[in-house]
């Protein structure tokens, strides 16, 4: 299998100044201070930076010397000795035979997920999950509701493969609403987005297929594609400008051969960003002309916070010609307990689908269905005072970061519920690890990546009450004080 390999125009882009002379790291406290460095080590300190920020994919092969010679206007003799510097340090691995590939040293990985803990003076707050409290009245009365309709259902076997016919109508109809055309038999009901997913790609993919991802990506998603023996191939999101990189999207495809993507363009999780409507355009382009089959995860369309999102990406397949599957879900938007999601596809992927659920299981719970049903009668209005929560706590977590983590950077979300957060140095699961003992839970950075990558960023939700925000990041700021050695050692940072 050939090696994908990076563009070296990209890559030269991406690095941005990387010659000025970079900044130790610190902060603010020797902000002053500069270090001088040899064109080739400041190179690779740039090169290795990226590898961090997840903008340089893991497995792939760094352009050839001469190639990166050339777009950055360098000697063969700087680039030769710059990766030389990330072999030693082994951000590359080489091979006998075979082109360079990148990597992260064992020292640079992470340690895996953490459990929930407790001070002494009682639980952490959790903001390991961006999910929200349930609206309690509206949530009663939709099981109440379901309950009353319950009898009808009574009578047969209640085992729906593809769910109730009545849910599958609103569902069809919420897309109708948002100018996609659909019909009962394009939708599936499952139990939640995550069997939707793992449906998919159990359906659609085998062992080794390679599938395209956003990088960072929903860390869910990512057990789902390991678990059927695939591959992620990452592309990554780009932190400024227009995050998504179509033209690498289109490159990764046509290099991998990529037989599958799953993409999240409506309020990315965990970045926030909204992908526009000329983009959604190219994305149903470039999966007709790489015959690559596109899953949009939509779990977040509801949420958004700013500006409603452009028609679903679905809906620029049917111009381009192509099918595009949809899944979506009930529980970012009402309740994480609701385990209710869906699938749009053609109806021939629907059945599909259904003869491959007996191996999972037999169909949704009939009463959450019927309650699911109930809420996306009323769904305008919930979803509005839902909005409305999430603004005042989307201010209240950037007011609490400007307090206690000025040097922290960040672009704000236009919807969904978390920010991505970036640290002046990588140490993202060496602060997930110890902010436990000062009072909260993180997600670290590299869950939501591939093979360690992410180390400089940590996602925080704003879904919990304002001051329940404003301790969580006053312990997270004095976790990472408690790291302050670690935190001043020197780091090369990009300048932009």
């Amino acid at each position: 299998m050939a090696i994908r390999v990076l563009n070296a125009t990209s890559l030269a882009r991406d690095l941005g100044r990387w010659r000025t002379d970079a900044e130790d790291g610190s902060g603010p406290r020797r902000a002053s201070r500069r270090t001088s460095r040899p064109t080739y080590r400041a190179l690779a300190d740039g090169v290795r930076l990226l590898i961090h920020d997840g903008r340089i994919p893991l497995g792939v092969g760094l352009p050839s010397e001469r190639d990166l010679s050339a777009a950055l206007d360098l000697s063969r003799t700087t680039i030769t000795s710059s990766y030389a510097v990330l072999r030693e340090e082994g951000y590359l691995i080489s091979k006998q035979g075979a082109r360079s590939t990148v990597a992260l040293p064992d020292m640079a990985r992470p340690n895996g997920l953490l459990v929930q803990s407790r001070t002494s003076s009682g639980p952490v707050i959790d903001m390991s999950h961006a999910a929200m409290a349930a609206p309690t009245e509206a949530m009663l009365s939709a099981y109440n509701a379901a309950l009353q309709a319950l009898p009808a259902y009574l009578s047969n076997h209640g085992m729906e493969p593809i769910g109730l016919s009545v849910l599958r109508e609103s569902i069809a109809r919420r897309f109708v609403e948002r100018g996609l055309p659909t019909t009962e038999d394009q939708i599936m009901v499952t139990s939640g987005a995550q069997q939707a997913v793992r449906l998919l790609l159990g359906t659609l993919t085998s062992p080794g297929d390679r599938v395209l991802i956003d990088h960072p990506t929903y860390p869910n998603a990512l057990e789902a594609i390991r678990r059927v023996g695939a591959r992620p191939v990452p592309v990554p999101i780009r932190p400024d400008g227009d995050p998504w990189d179509l033209d690498g999207i289109r490159s990764a495809a046509r290099q991998t051969a990529s037989k599958v993507a799953y993409i999240i363009p409506d309020f990315h999780n965990p970045t926030g960003r909204c992908l526009g409507a000329d983009g959604r355009a190219e994305l149903a382009r470039i999966a007709r002309d790489t015959s690559m089959t596109l899953i949009v995860d939509e779990t977040m369309v509801d949420l958004w916070l700013d500006a409603p999102p452009p028609p679903p990406v679905a809906s620029f397949g049917r111009v381009s010609g192509t099918d595009i599957v949809t899944i979506g879900s009930a529980s970012k938007s009402y309740w994480g307990g609701l385990r209710i999601g869906w699938i749009r596809a053609n109806p021939s992927l629907i059945s599909r689908l259904a003869g491959s659920r007996a191996a999972h299981d037999l169909g949704t719970s009939v009463m959450d269905q019927l309650a699911a049903g109930f809420l996306l009668q009323d769904a305008d209005a919930i979803l509005e005072t839902r909005r409305i929560q999430l603004r005042e706590r989307r201010d209240a977590l950037e007011g609490a970061l400007a307090e206690h983590l000025p040097d922290w950077s960040y672009r704000r979300s236009t919807g969904g519920m978390s920010l991505w957060l970036q640290l002046p140095a990588p140490v993202s699961s060496a602060l997930a690890a110890t902010v436990p003992a000062f009072g909260a839970v993180l997600a670290a950075g590299p869950r939501f990546g591939v093979e360690g990558a992410f180390e400089r960023f940590i996602r925080m939700p704003y879904t919990r009450e304002p001051v329940e925000l404003a301790a969580a990041v006053s312990a997270t700021a004095a976790a990472y004080q408690a790291l302050a050695p670690n935190v001043d050692a020197e780091q090369p940072a990009l300048v932009f």
